[in-house]
């Protein structure tokens, strides 16, 4: 995407993000594989992806398999994955679920200057000496890059008072 698809009302930056980006030492640890070749097959958001029922892959690389170690039972993972073909110009955004412009920290758009997306994945199956694990709630490409997981801790993790102010006023 360029600069000339923005929506009216929004605002891109007028440098590119990742001409300016230092090496902050991110590796990724693997791929993702999902039933979506084409962003606009890809889900909007996790839970399109929960509705739909797609079976995601996450495939560790063999440098970092011995890392699964001890998720043998766990129900649900946080998945953190570089969203590689997502504009990162946009600042302030139009979303056309909202009413009117966002900033770009203000949404869960993959349109970011580090797109950097997090989800709650519900884990569905486990091979870990293969270093795969299928889960259910991605919304990604095929082939996405993999950051990192972690354990959802249903004690920890969840906060059923949490709020996003505009949200609210729709």
């Amino acid at each position: 995407m360029s600069t000339t698809d923005a929506r009216p009302g929004e605002i891109a930056l007028d440098f590119d993000p990742a001409e300016r980006a230092t090496d902050a030492g991110l590796v990724f640890i693997g791929r993702i594989r999902t039933p979506w070749d084409e962003r606009s097959d890809c889900p909007r958001n996790t839970r399109e992806a929960l509705e739909r029922g797609a079976i995601a892959t996450l495939e560790f690389d063999k440098a970092y398999r011995e890392g699964l170690t001890g998720l043998d039972n766990t129900t649900h993972l946080h998945v953190v994955y570089w969203m590689h073909q997502s504009r990162r110009d946009l600042i302030v955004q139009c979303p056309n679920h909202s009413n009117g412009p966002k900033g770009v920290f203000a949404l869960r758009s993959p349109v970011r200057p580090n797109p950097i997306a997090l989800a709650v994945a519900e884990v569905v199956g486990m091979d870990l000496s293969e270093g795969r694990i299928a889960v259910r709630g991605l919304d990604c490409l095929d082939g996405t890059p993999l950051l990192d997981i972690k354990p959802y801790f249903s004690g920890i993790d969840s906060r059923p008072d949490a709020k996003v102010g505009w949200m609210d006023k729709k």
